[in-house]
């Protein structure tokens, strides 16, 4: 959705946060979640309405909170959708609060989403985020194992939030096949023709330099998003912060 924020993105082998992860089925339960949801993306107005993450559960899908001590701390919503004709979880968005951030608990809460859905016979998760936040980067693709699917100019039109600061909405579309092995990094080939560099913090960047954050964007649309429309394939990122890019099978 707007972008997830677990900074859960060094795969660095450690110790699973004490937490609890539990599926929410009450009204009262999902407005906390919908309250530490405000909270961790500084939002103006709601980034999940309490009534939509009801139905969501009620219907089916997945809504989840991570607690700590009985407080919530992150926690993660996503609605069934489709994928190459395929049933599917939609992750939605995926959040901790900062002092769990590079804990783990960001990993644990999609390992959550992983066995959710295995347990529900749907072979893919989908979830977008902004391909400009490399440490969401690495961590979708390098430490889930994530692929890029398509990229989505302007997906959701400007979001106000302290995170995304009215900044155009610009996406990557990523698939996770259920069944893969988790983990594995995209590793790139003999094919590799060019990579992608991405800023050290957009966010920071949007707040410091708007200008120069709306020009990292329009390079890396027409950089990244081009090759992807000419078929080039992600198949790695680096500790640098690039994208590294092949072309199609075939080509």
């Amino acid at each position: 959705m707007t972008n997830d924020i677990i900074d859960d993105h060094d795969g660095e082998d450690r110790d699973d946060p004490d937490v609890e992860i539990r599926l929410l089925d009450t009204s009262s339960e999902i407005r906390r979640l919908g309250d530490v949801f405000n909270q961790i993306w500084g939002a103006r107005t709601a980034v999940v309405g309490m009534e939509l993450m009801r139905a969501i559960a009620h219907a089916g899908g997945y809504v989840a909170a991570a607690y700590a001590d009985d407080q919530i701390v992150g926690g993660s919503l996503g609605f069934l959708a489709r994928h190459a004709g395929e049933p599917a979880l939609h992750s939605h968005v995926t959040g901790v609060l900062p002092g769990l951030r590079h804990t783990g608990l960001g990993r644990t809460l999609k390992f959550h989403q992983r066995a959710w859905a295995a347990d529900r016979g749907l072979p893919w998760i989908t979830w977008t985020f902004d391909p400009l936040v490399r440490r969401n980067a690495w961590f979708n693709l390098c430490v889930l194992g994530a692929r890029v699917h398509e990229y989505l100019v302007d997906f959701y039109g400007p979001i106000e939030d302290a995170i995304n600061a009215a900044d155009e909405s610009d996406r990557l579309l990523l698939t996770w096949a259920v069944t893969d092995t988790a983990g594995d990094e995209p590793h790139a080939t003999k094919e590799l023709t060019r990579t992608v560099a991405t800023p050290p913090d957009i966010v920071t960047l949007r707040r410091t330099d708007p200008e120069d954050a709306a020009t990292w964007r329009l390079r890396v649309r027409r950089e990244l998003g081009g090759a992807l429309g000419a078929g080039a394939r992600v198949v790695g990122f680096t500790r640098e912060g690039d994208y590294v890019l092949a072309p199609e099978a075939g080509a």
